[in-house]
Formats: structure tokens, C-alpha cells, sequence
């Protein structure tokens, strides 16, 4: 199985840390945009737009699926990016991940960009 990963700097790499140790037989794709990061402080369409650039990169090397694992590209361009590559390419956010957890009423903490916890999502 291939995996892909995207972010817009080095969360990637944790990201890709914690897929292999679930999966360590999975090839791993890796596509970031170090230059421009931090995405935190952008507009929501520059996300999109930087987020689409990097998950077509990923999509490129053809995956079975593509992790965005950014929680500001995650609610900013998900569902941009489903549009484009799915059903092709199965697309997984790491913020519907959150949503659950921060529901049951725990202790929950999580490192997120204004551009994340400003977001209406």
C-alpha cells in the first residue's frame, strides 16, 4: 500500500511517524510546502490554493490514499481537495479525527494556527 501525507512543513514528519508505525509495510509519500510555511497566518483561499498544489505533487506518485495531515489545510481545503481527487484517491483530514475526541468532554489539547481555531469548522 502507498500512502501519501501532505502538510505545509515539518508536522509532516510525526504524521509520518505515526502512519508507519501502524502500517510499516506502507511506501510513504511525503509532499510539502517548506517554503511557504507557516500556512497559520494565510487567507483560506491561499491555503486552498497551496494545499491543492501539494496534494496534486502527492497524487502524482499515485497513492491508494492522501493523509492531509494539517489541521489548517484540513479545514480550510478539505473538501477542495476531495473534489478533485476523489473517488480516485481517498482523502483523509485530521480535523474530523478532533471532533469526535473534543465531544467527550475531556481534557483535550491541540496545536493549531489562528487560522484553525478562527475557522468556522
Amino acid at each position: 500500500m502507498k500512502i501519501a501525507l501532505m502538510d505545509s512543513g515539518i508536522g509532516l514528519l510525526a504524521a509520518a511517524v505515526a502512519v508507519r508505525s501502524v502500517r510499516p509495510d506502507a511506501d510513504l509519500v511525503l509532499s510539502s510546502d517548506p517554503d511557504s510555511m507557516p500556512w497559520g497566518p494565510r487567507t483560506p483561499e491561499d491555503v486552498t490554493r497551496r494545499a491543492l498544489a501539494a496534494c496534486e505533487a502527492a497524487a502524482a506518485h499515485g497513492p491508494d490514499a492522501l493523509i492531509i495531515a494539517c489541521n489548517t489545510a484540513s479545514v480550510h481545503a478539505l473538501p477542495a481537495v476531495r473534489a478533485r481527487l476523489e473517488p480516485e484517491i481517498p482523502v483523509i483530514g485530521t480535523v474530523p479525527a478532533i471532533k469526535p475526541a473534543a465531544a467527550g468532554g475531556g481534557p483535550l489539547a491541540i496545536w493549531a494556527t489562528p487560522a484553525t481555531t478562527g475557522s468556522p469548522y
